[in-house]
């Protein structure tokens, strides 16, 4: 299925190489000073609400929404279905509930939220604990991914070495990008990102209607076929199974989706970019439009690859179906060797190219965000950095970020790593969930409450996790061979976010019980801000 000519490849890398000069450029020239500490974590707060929203549409669209859910809606229909849903349903319930709080409260980075009434060290600590937590993971997924798409793309997946070295490439160039861009130079990377995503998947998923003659149903009945499943297809249970306990573990994972893909730190720390309250609303109605309508194109295009490729060549070229968009187009261009496939292979190649370098770009700025401003500046120096050397330790934290995150992908290049996209929504559907409704809405939330949010949803997440199925215990496992699954589900979300709110709430009644004076404080401190942060009135 990937039997292209060289002409193909060639056109492939022209591309390739088109993409990376013109988006480096970009950087270079919307780069901040070396102490403009401002337009490094938010570009001046002056891009347009329409730009901000296509930069904010552009991070929640990562490399997982673009080929692990099509991939899914082939393979598994339904469930793929319920998903693409969850994850817009996500960007809605975060413009509806936190966007503008968060813009209120926010400055920098979502330790700033979180120490608004609550300063201290041991908060700004927590915060950067946490943002890497839930960051790392998905940058390693994302790295790990693009070494095996990347080889697929460029049709040398035996070639020794080669997902080495595209890890390697791909990791370098986020490197830069963050170090160099900041917000500003990586929001105009996921706007080019955003613009190309939504072109291309729009041709793809007009020629796959125009080959049904523009009949939905006829879609889903050629689907139904294609994927071997028949009528069950379109029943839930093709993923995760039908027995109860894989019933709630299929809740269970659209529940943390809704929950945590929007809290996630790569995401909020976009809404501290635009300049007032007005603007973040106008910025997250333009990203909600826009995820919603790709969530819809992706249906689409995941429905025509069962239809027109079918899950026995999609499970060859991966189990997990990660290379169907790109199996797709190779069927709807006419054939190896016509013009017409090669256009379209190169267009649907860029862009899974495109989304891979700027959804890791934004991972990587969030974590040395929080590391430069939460660690360094307020945790080490108490607030007292100079601009010049907190912007120097922020580039110097993307090399280090981007070079532990290369390390660990290369590592583990040849495991099934999926599990670590469930860890990181987990992680925030489970602590930085908690921790922001908590902080922005209740007014008796205090530190110790914060901090067991924090720590106590992070690691429910993670003890669940390594024992769950889906590291152990089953054939589609980290660790197939070994059996040691004590939680029955593959996502924690069910257990771990009740605990997550549990912890703020049980931590912040014993600091009224024992440290009535602080708690008091907390109220007085929300109080006084509460109209500038629901209403940003002063």
């Amino acid at each position: 299925m990937n039997d292209f000519s060289s002409g193909t490849q060639a056109t492939v890398l022209v591309l390739f190489t088109t993409l990376v000069t013109v988006t480096l450029l970009m950087c270079v020239m919307a780069g901040p000073d070396r102490d403009d500490l401002t337009n490094f974590y938010t570009g001046y707060l002056s891009l347009t609400p329409l730009k901000n929203g296509l930069a904010i549409a552009g991070d929640y669209i990562s490399a997982a929404t673009v080929l692990s859910t099509t991939g899914i809606i082939a393979l598994a229909g339904y469930d793929g279905y319920v998903l693409a849903v969850s994850t817009a349903l996500s960007l809605v319930l975060l413009m509806f509930l936190l966007a503008e709080p968060l813009r209120n409260a926010g400055r920098f980075t979502m330790g700033d939220v979180l120490a608004r009434n609550m300063p201290g060290r041991a908060v700004r600590i927590a915060a950067c604990v946490v943002t890497l937590s839930a960051t790392l993971p998905f940058l390693v997924v994302q790295l790990s991914g693009a070494g095996s798409l990347l080889t697929f793309i460029l049709n040398m997946p035996h070639v020794p070495g080669a997902r080495t070295a595209c890890i390697v490439i791909v990791g370098s160039l986020m490197i830069i990008y963050a170090a160099i861009g900041g917000m500003r130079g990586t929001a105009l990377i996921q706007m080019i990102k955003i613009i190309i995503l939504l072109g291309t998947s729009v041709v793809v998923a007009a020629l796959v209607l125009n080959r049904f003659d523009w009949s939905p149903g006829d879609v889903l009945r050629a689907a139904q076929q294609g994927s071997g499943a028949g009528p069950a297809f379109l029943e839930q249970g093709l993923q995760l199974g039908t027995s109860p306990v894989e019933r709630l573990d299929f809740v269970s994972l659209q529940i943390t989706v809704v929950l945590g893909v929007a809290c996630l730190p790569h995401i909020t720390m976009r809404l501290y970019s635009a300049k007032d309250a007005p603007a973040v609303r106008r910025s997250m109605s333009w990203a909600v439009g826009t995820v919603t309508t790709f969530c819809l194109l992706v249906i689409i295009m995941g429905t025509g690859a069962a239809a027109l490729v079918g899950s026995r060549y999609i499970t060859a070229a991966d189990p997990h179906g990660r290379a169907s968009v790109l199996m797709l187009s190779q069927m709807l261009g006419g054939g190896p060797d016509s013009v017409g496939s090669t256009i379209l292979y190169s267009a649907v190649a860029g862009m899974v190219f495109i989304t891979l370098l700027s959804s890791v770009a934004g991972m990587t700025l969030a974590a040395a965000s929080s590391l430069a401003h939460d660690l360094f500046a307020h945790a080490a120096h108490r607030g007292q950095a100079e601009p010049r050397r907190e912007m120097t330790v922020a580039a110097w934290t993307c090399v280090a970020v981007g070079t532990v995150a290369i390390g660990l992908s290369t590592l583990v290049q040849n495991w099934d790593v999926g599990v670590l996209t469930t860890l990181a929504i987990c992680i925030g559907a489970s602590a930085v969930a908690p921790a922001l409704t908590y902080s922005l809405f209740w007014r008796g939330f205090t530190r110790t409450g914060l901090l067991a949010t924090l720590y106590g949803g992070t690691a429910c997440t993670l003890l669940l996790m390594t024992f769950s199925k889906a590291v152990s215990g089953s054939p589609s496992a980290v660790f197939p061979a070994a059996d040691f699954d004590l939680f029955p589900m593959q996502s924690t979300g069910l257990v771990s976010i009740p605990f997550g709110y549990l912890a703020g709430w049980l931590g912040s009644r014993l600091d009224h019980r024992h440290r009535p004076a602080d708690s008091r404080e907390n109220r007085r401190l929300y109080e006084e801000s509460e109209a500038r942060l629901l209403a940003a009135a002063e």
